[in-house]
């Protein structure tokens, strides 16, 4: 895909940098001739020096023919005429980084496909680390109905040696629960497992359940017999 990215600050530049390792044709847009320079030269993408809500700037920088847009620029009301221009070309997927909440619906109206609030994002990450230290990382899916979570299985664990299919069919098992995931080892890949698969010691899964079950699926998971 051809991304554009509109401001090549910390978040720019790594969001940059993630999507040319994943194959992606990125063009940043900054008013910062350093950090055009530097995303030239350090990560190999297109830069162009310039504001990125000028219609001139976009046009050169490509925005007719991108896939998507992110705005990630130094304050709302920036992102918001930004949204709003990749919106009148007609990007279809339009991303933009939120740092006040006022700025949500506005956002919206304007075209955003994706609002991220990097100030939601920073809290959730943190309450998830007090709150459940055992999940290695934690996802929030349909406006929070829905976790997805990474746990480590310790070698003591009662689910060690046990197919999926027997697990599933434990009493103790968390209702509303699904195994989706499995890494076996820290060096292998995450697989999509089925019934027949072996939980091994020192192994992560990959489970989703609902936000009042999060506790229950850690003392299943991490349990001693």
């Amino acid at each position: 895909m051809y991304v554009l990215i509109g401001g090549a600050g910390l978040v720019g530049v790594n969001l940059a940098q993630k999507l040319v390792d994943l194959g992606h044709t990125i063009a940043l847009i900054d008013i910062d001739a350093t950090a055009c320079r530097y995303a030239r030269e350090q990560l190999g993408v297109m830069a162009f020096e310039g504001s990125a809500v000028s219609t001139e700037v976009l046009v050169e920088a490509g925005i007719r023919k991108a896939d998507a847009l992110a705005a990630v620029l130094r304050n709302d009301a920036l992102n918001l005429a930004m949204v709003a221009l990749a919106k009148h070309y007609g990007v279809s997927r339009i991303l933009v980084r939120m740092r006040h909440r006022d700025f949500a619906e506005p956002y919206r109206i304007a075209g955003a496909t994706s609002v991220i609030s990097t100030i939601d994002l920073a809290v959730s990450t943190m309450v998830n680390a007090i709150e459940y230290p055992q999940v290695e990382s934690m996802m929030h899916f349909e406006q929070d109905q829905i976790e997805v979570l990474k746990l480590p299985i310790p070698d003591d664990s009662h689910v060690v040696g046990r197919s999926l299919a027997q697990i599933a069919q434990d009493p103790c098992f968390p209702t509303g629960s699904l195994i989706i995931g499995y890494q076996a080892h820290p060096h292998e890949d995450l697989i999509i497992p089925n019934g027949n698969t072996v939980l091994e010691g020192e192994s992560k899964v990959l489970m989703v359940t609902k936000p009042g079950a999060i506790h229950q699926v850690i003392d299943f998971i991490q349990g001693c017999p």
